[in-house]
């Protein structure tokens, strides 16, 4: 078989030549430099493009602004996709790194160290769960959650309890099984087959009933509040019947809240909206104020199960970013934090009504706490991009969703502020 080889180098060969000898040798094998023809662009950006990135480029910011290297400020609607609860530069977290920065950063999950335990242990206590796994991401945690489940429900029924079942509209991760149980067809194709025993349900009672079997299914996930999908919030009725129909069958239901968990909701846990208690839960985003974190916690009768080896995580939980994740955690837990949460989550609302009854251009609203989409009356693309040109910086959530998550420590005026800019770029 052939060798490929490269016609045009993507970098300038300069040879390097000394004295006489070095010449001789060079004439017949150059010793190359690799020199870069020219600094990285936009176009030409070394980082592999799974994103299709704003034409912005950010350098620095504060509260809930951020610096552009154009010298503009932008107001901050999405909060590195519901990252930032505390904007940026918070004392809190700069105090948290510094100090943690000056012990130790990482030692492996072969050995104990105290910043996990302690975090762990605040976790436990301001939840349900009696354990906490940890690890990098959002996507981590709901694979660790399903394999946590599955090892659970073989040891209450047979090799055949394995299912995993999600709901439409949901987005659990781009790994293969939780791309399996993330319901977006463009996501999920270029992909097949992904990884077997994970389905999607409508959201429908009756269709659930008739797919949650208990002699094959190990778990239901739900996002309380489905983030990408739109931001709908789901019914406190429905949950409720989930889960008498989860506890009925032996069905491990599993609370998704990597988006609308710690704070984002107006309490510290989404769940707690409801009243519906999971009986394991997932978090990352906001948990470590931008360093990446995931986990999953769950209960005595889940985590009894899991043996040493049948999970693992090189870096999780590693005492740098869990002495941040446990100041950021103290911070959002902060009762006057998740009031104003809530009372600004409720203005928003109120306030989105208003300006779509001005404006005739948004169709629904949906929300709670500082997390709404807003089906607009065009593709959400143009609207998005006229509102960071107006300094406004906005997501989607869907087509023809436009997502906004500020970060929780936004004030009135800064929220009304973003209104109004986003009330002038949707006519």
């Amino acid at each position: 078989m052939a060798i490929p080889r490269f016609t045009t180098p993507p970098f300038t060969i300069k040879s390097v030549e000394t004295d006489a000898v070095t010449q001789a040798a060079a004439a017949v094998m150059p010793r190359p430099t690799l020199v870069p023809d020219t600094p990285a662009t936009a176009a030409g950006s070394a980082i592999l493009g799974t994103y299709k990135r704003a034409p912005v480029e950010f350098v620095g910011g504060e509260g809930v602004y951020l610096h552009g290297s154009d010298g503009r400020r932008y107001l901050d609607f999405v909060s590195g996709i519901a990252v930032n609860a505390l904007g940026y530069g918070d004392a809190t977290i700069r105090a948290a790194m510094h100090a943690a920065a000056d012990e130790l950063v990482h030692v492996s999950n072969l050995y104990t160290t105290a910043p996990g335990e302690r975090l762990a242990s605040w976790l436990t206590g301001h939840s349900f769960a009696d354990k906490v796994f940890f690890c990098n991401s959002g996507a981590e945690a709901n694979e660790g959650a399903f394999k946590f489940a599955r090892r659970w429900a073989r040891g209450i029924g047979s090799g055949t309890k394995h299912e995993i079942i999600s709901l439409r509209g949901a987005f659990h991760g781009r790994l293969f099984a939780t791309l399996a149980a993330t319901d977006r067809p463009a996501y999920r194709h270029p992909f097949r087959p992904l990884a077997p025993g994970v389905s999607v349900s409508e959201r429908d009672l009756g269709e659930l009933s008739a797919m949650l079997d208990a002699d094959t299914v190990a778990a239901l996930i739900v996002e309380p509040v489905q983030g990408e999908g739109g931001v709908r919030v789901l019914d406190p009725g429905f949950l409720r019947e989930l889960r008498a129909l989860t506890w009925e069958r032996q069905i491990a239901l599993v609370f998704d809240e990597i988006q609308c968990g710690l704070g984002r909701t107006g309490t510290l846990f989404a769940y707690e909206q409801s009243g519906v208690v999971p009986d394991m839960l997932t978090l990352a985003k906001p948990l470590a104020g931008g360093l990446p974190m995931g986990a999953v916690l769950m209960t005595n009768e889940i985590a009894e199960t899991i043996q040493p080896g049948d999970h693992g995580t090189t870096f999780g939980g590693g005492p740098f970013v869990a002495s941040v994740a446990l100041a950021v955690c103290e911070r959002l837990a902060d009762p006057a934090l998740l009031e104003a949460v809530t009372a600004n989550g409720a203005w928003m609302g109120e306030e989105i009504a208003a300006i779509g009854a001005r404006t005739g251009r948004i169709r629904q609203a949906r929300g709670i706490g500082m997390m709404w989409g807003l089906d607009v009356m065009q593709p959400a693309a143009p609207v998005i991009a006229r509102a960071l040109e107006a300094g406004l910086l906005v997501t989607s959530a869907g087509e023809y969703t436009v997502r906004l998550l500020p970060p929780l420590v936004a004030t009135r005026e800064e929220l009304r502020e973003g209104m109004g800019v986003l009330e002038g770029v949707l006519g």
